[in-house]
C-alpha cells in the first residue's frame, strides 16, 4: 500500500501505535514529556493570550495531539488560581481517554470549534501520514516487513505540491496532508493563537532522500509501519505556515526552539557559581533547571524544533527577535 495508508493504519490503526499501549512517552523523549521546562514556557504564553484577548470569561487551551496529557497537566499545575478557574483544557487525540487524566481536562478526537484562546501542537504534524515519491511515481511498502516496491503515479494535486514545495531530489515526502491538517487546526481558532512545534525543514533545505525514519524505546530504527513503532517524517514547515495563514488572513511567524523558550523566560544558562557558596540548595535548584532548559534548546535536538505561530482574530502580535515573518 502508499505510505500514507501504511502509516495511518500503523500509528492509528486498532492497534497503531499512538493508540495502545504507553504512547509516545513509553518510547522516546519529546518536548512536552522531557522536564517541566515546556510546561512553564506555554502557561507564560497562554498568559501573553490570555492579555491580549482580555482575560475573557473561558479561556481555552487546546492541546492537538496531546498524548497521554502531559502537556496539559503540566500547564494546569502551574496555573495561577484565577486562570485555572477561567480554563477550559481540551486534550485532542485518538487514543483514549487516560484514566488518572484530570477530569477537568476535556478529551476530544479533533479541536472544537470557535476556540479562544491557544491551541498547540507539538510533534503533531510529523505523524500525519505522508506519501513518498520517487520519480513521477508513489512508493509502495509492505506493512509487515517496510520492504517498498514502485506503485501508481503521482496524482494531479500532489505533484501540484511537489512542484512547488519540493521540486527536486530523488525521493520526495508529499506534505499536502500536513498542509490541509494545519488548516483545519488553525480553522477551528476564533480568536486566539495557534502554535505547532515540530522538526521541519525549509524550500531549499529539503533533505536528499528524505526524512522518514521510526522510533522505538528509545531508539531510532527502520520505518516499518507494523504498529510496533512510531512512523514520523519532518515537516515541510514553510508550506504548513503558508496554508495555515491563508486561513487566518494573518501572517505567521517561524522562529526555533531556542528562540522561543528565551522569548518564554527560560535560561539554559550555567547558575553563578558564586551562588553556591551563598546558598547551595539554590544553586542546585538552579542547575537542575538550567540543565533541563538546556535540554529543550540543544542545537542538533530539540532546540532545532520549528516554532510556528499563527494569530487568529487578533492584531499585535510579534516577538522581535530576529525570527521569520510571512504573509499570506
Amino acid at each position: 500500500m502508499r505510505w500514507s495508508a501504511a502509516m495511518a493504519r500503523a500509528l492509528y490503526g486498532p492497534h497503531g501505535f499512538f493508540v495502545s499501549g504507553a504512547g509516545p512517552a513509553g518510547h522516546f523523549r519529546t518536548s512536552a514529556n522531557a522536564s517541566p521546562v515546556l510546561a512553564t514556557a506555554v502557561l507564560r504564553l497562554l498568559e501573553r493570550v490570555d492579555d491580549v484577548l482580555g482575560r475573557p470569561g473561558r479561556l481555552d487551551f487546546v492541546d492537538v495531539g496531546a498524548g497521554r496529557g502531559e502537556l496539559l497537566t503540566g500547564v494546569l499545575a502551574l496555573a495561577p488560581t484565577d486562570l485555572r478557574d477561567r480554563l477550559h483544557p481540551v486534550a485532542v487525540e485518538l487514543a483514549a481517554r487516560p484514566a488518572f487524566l484530570d477530569a477537568v481536562i476535556d478529551w476530544r478526537d479533533a479541536p472544537p470549534a470557535g476556540i479562544t484562546g491557544l491551541l498547540i501542537a507539538t510533534e503533531w504534524l510529523d505523524n500525519v501520514p505522508l506519501d513518498v515519491v520517487e520519480g513521477d511515481r508513489y512508493v509502495e511498502v509492505d506493512p509487515a516487513t517496510g520492504a517498498e516496491r514502485a506503485g501508481g503515479p503521482v496524482e494531479p494535486a500532489d505533484a501540484a505540491w511537489l512542484e512547488r514545495w519540493w521540486p527536486d531530489g530523488p525521493r520526495r515526502e508529499v506534505g499536502r496532508g500536513r498542509d490541509e491538517a494545519w488548516a483545519g487546526a488553525v480553522g477551528a481558532v476564533e480568536r486566539g493563537l495557534a502554535v505547532a512545534v515540530d522538526y521541519g525543514h525549509l524550500l531549499g533545505e529539503r533533505p536528499v532522500g528524505g526524512t522518514l525514519t521510526g522510533f522505538r524505546a528509545g531508539r531510532q530504527v527502520p520505518p516499518v509501519p507494523d504498529g510496533s513503532r512510531d512512523v514520523t517524517a519532518h515537516v515541510a514547515v514553510d508550506a504548513v505556515a503558508l496554508a495555515g495563514s491563508a486561513v487566518a488572513g494573518r501572517a505567521y511567524q517561524l522562529m526555533n526552539q531556542r528562540q522561543a523558550l528565551r522569548a518564554l523566560g527560560a535560561d539554559g544558562g550555567r547558575p553563578p557559581i558564586s551562588l553556591a557558596g551563598t546558598d547551595p540548595a539554590g544553586y542546585v535548584r538552579a542547575l537542575a533547571a538550567a540543565s533541563a532548559a538546556a535540554e529543550l534548546m540543544a542545537p542538533g535536538g530539540l532546540g532545532d524544533h520549528w516554532w510556528l505561530l499563527q494569530p487568529v482574530g487578533i492584531d499585535g502580535w510579534t516577538w522581535d527577535d530576529g525570527q521569520h515573518v510571512g504573509s499570506p
